[in-house]
């Protein structure tokens, strides 16, 4: 799996520059474990696969419907 090191930033300009859609942020909260979409310090980061059939939204951890 492809990663990539940044230093701050925020997930919206990560998904941009490796997905093509800002609002895809949420593949990379999820698949690194993360809830706040700003970076902060030296981070590494796993990058998600190019799905053009994925949508944007809004990640909620352990989510339940009740």
């Amino acid at each position: 799996m492809q990663t990539v090191t940044v230093a701050g930033g925020n997930l919206y300009s990560l998904a941009l520059q490796y997905l093509g859609d800002a609002t895809q942020w949420n593949r990379f909260a999820q698949l690194n474990n993360l809830i706040d979409p700003m970076l902060v310090g030296l981070v590494t980061l796993q990058i998600p696969s190019v799905d053009p059939t994925a949508g944007g939204g809004i990640f909620v951890p352990n989510s339940s419907s009740s």
